[in-house]
């Protein structure tokens, strides 16, 4: 498969099974997402496995982040889970966003190479990665940051992620204004010639989904019309019985 299909194929898995990578694994592909472009190669950041009861440790930060009684079960919705951390290094050329940038990257690239390898991935955040009780847990320093968890299994047999919508790529890779908006450009003359064919078939693949979403729909009250007759005619047999 190459990186072009890897990317492509690569989906969000929101529920996964109880088998994850093992270490060994692991060290290989982080290794290879640890190539993400950065500059002056500081390295800000760092990745912290979280198995077993560590997964409970995490409940119980969130749970008093959160002010809940109860700890919370989000992290064992997955066997493993990696913590991404930016890890801020001193640089005069390098500012902290940009060093996000890179620990973003590495965490994005794992993600591409663990789906590649057949495990079942999802990006998961929430406002409490930034709060103390989290931090604590993970041993954070003053200079780091939690950007979220890679939580990872194996991809359940017989189910599939969901379907996600295509990227209009003529929309979003655009060209300098030269003093115009880029709307305006798209309609000039020096417009790719093929860029209109482009538009008419995203727009007729969006029409195609919201006329299968609407198909779905009445089917569904079609079915629900039909059960509430079904139910309304036994009763009147009943009835007059």
């Amino acid at each position: 498969m190459s990186a072009l299909d890897a990317v492509r194929a690569r989906q969000s898995w929101s529920k996964v099974g109880d088998t994850a990578p093992g270490r060994e694994e692991l060290l290989t592909l982080v290794a290879a997402a640890g190539r993400v472009a950065d500059h002056s190669s500081l390295r800000p950041w760092r990745l912290i496995e979280l198995r077993g009861s560590d997964r409970e440790a995490l409940g119980a930060a969130i749970a008093q982040a959160q002010g809940d009684d109860a700890p919370s079960t989000k992290p064992l919705r997955a066997p493993l889970l990696i913590a991404v951390v930016a890890s801020y290094r001193p640089s005069e050329k390098v500012p902290r966003w940009e060093q996000e940038a890179v620990a973003s990257g590495v965490a994005h690239v794992l993600s591409l190479l663990l789906d590649e390898a057949g495990w079942g991935v999802i990006w998961r955040t929430g406002h409490y990665t930034r709060s103390q009780p989290v931090a604590a847990m993970h041993g954070l320093t003053d200079d780091e940051e939690l950007l979220g968890w890679l939580y990872v299994g194996d991809k359940p047999h017989g189910k599939s992620p969901g379907r996600r919508k295509a990227v209009d790529a003529r929309r979003l890779l655009t060209r300098l204004p030269a003093g115009a908006p880029a709307e305006a450009l798209a309609d000039s003359p020096a417009h790719d010639a093929t860029s209109g064919a482009a538009d008419r078939d995203a727009a007729a693949q969006t029409e195609a989904e919201r006329a299968e979403k609407k198909a779905k729909k009445a089917a569904k009250k079609a079915k629900k019309k039909a059960k509430k007759a079904k139910k309304k005619a036994k009763k009147a047999k009943k009835k007059s019985a």
